[in-house]
């Protein structure tokens, strides 16, 4: 991570825990907005107003965060308008890299950079944080505009609906607060959920978070049992997004990797199918790149110090 503009390859020290050895993950600083018109985002945030071809997203295929971005993007129609660059799915001692591993993009073409950190420090010379993706960047300014996913979907979800022609569907307004509601249990237990049972300091943090995890999923193969194809019936929305993008990783990685390894989710008749039926949308499928999530989070040597990277699981159910 980055403290006070300088690289520090050690981030342990610095990542927080609560007082229960909770993992606590940071809090995103860029959060300036696009929006159709260029008026203020929510909560006043500054924004900018939609163009064709001025911004650019920095992503990886193995982050979920990132990965959320890349499938709304495709949802949206976007491809187009918003340039995208890929980086290496391996941690370095520097963090992301951009570089030659098989689907990453190479050469930054923005500023140069050969590691992510170096877009923070060009847009805040004195940036303290993670140098996390997925990131917006504006091509005309030269500046991170957003590092939050849940920001950059909406945004790429509503902002480029005037020159797309693609209505805004991923959070209708009849169905907002219960998006809402379910994309913060979502969060907490599920998406977040993962990660504290992987870096827990504790065997109550741990289990805590894996009781949680697997509650949920429990919970969604029952909402998912009364044959319907989405978590709000027939319409695909916002958080079916955010769920697949850690449900498509879970057996690749969270199970094994991160303990999460009560029972893998070929288990669950009903979320197999529903997993297999977003993964086969072109969508979906093309911003998932199983070979980039086991590379990268096997390369994790807090988890995993020999960095040997497995050969399975068999995800068959996919095909």
């Amino acid at each position: 991570m980055l403290i006070d503009g300088k690289w520090s390859a050690d981030w342990h020290p610095y990542q927080k825990t609560d007082e229960g050895g909770r993992f606590v993950r940071q809090v995103s600083s860029f959060r300036t907005w696009i929006t159709a018109d260029g008026a203020p985002g929510p909560e006043g945030q500054p924004a900018l107003k939609a163009e064709a071809d001025r911004f650019h997203l920095f992503v990886n295929y193995i982050c979920p965060w990132a990965g959320r971005t890349l499938i709304v993007r495709n949802l949206k129609k976007l491809e187009e308008l918003v340039t995208v660059s890929v980086l290496e799915p391996v941690m370095s001692p520097q963090g992301w890299r951009f570089g030659d591993f098989p689907g990453a993009s190479g050469a930054d073409t923005e500023i140069g950079a050969t590691y992510m950190h170096e877009i923070y420090t060009w847009s805040d010379q004195g940036f303290t944080g993670r140098a996390s993706v997925p990131v917006l960047w504006d091509k005309k300014q030269k500046r991170i505009l957003n590092n939050e996913s849940a920001d950059i979907i909406r945004i790429f979800d509503r902002a480029f609906q005037n020159l797309t022609g693609e209505p805004p569907s991923l959070r209708p307004q009849e169905l907002g607060p219960d998006i809402q509601k379910l994309s913060e249990r979502l969060y907490e237990t599920f998406n977040n959920g993962v990660y504290r049972a992987g870096f827990a300091q504790s065997q109550s943090a741990y289990e805590e978070a894996v009781g949680g995890i697997f509650a949920t999923l429990d919970d969604m193969e029952t909402r998912l049992g009364d044959g319907r194809s989405y978590l709000f019936g027939d319409n695909l929305t916002e958080v079916d997004v955010r769920f697949y993008v850690t449900l498509i990783r879970f057996d690749a990685a969270y199970l094994n990797l991160f303990k999460c390894n009560l029972r893998p989710i070929r288990d669950y008749p009903h979320l197999r199918r529903y997993l297999r039926r977003l993964y086969v949308m072109p969508e979906f499928g093309k911003a998932t790149f199983i070979d980039h999530i086991k590379a990268g989070y096997y390369s994790i040597k807090a988890l995993n110090p020999s960095g040997i990277i497995p050969l399975g699981p068999d995800l068959d159910y996919l095909n």
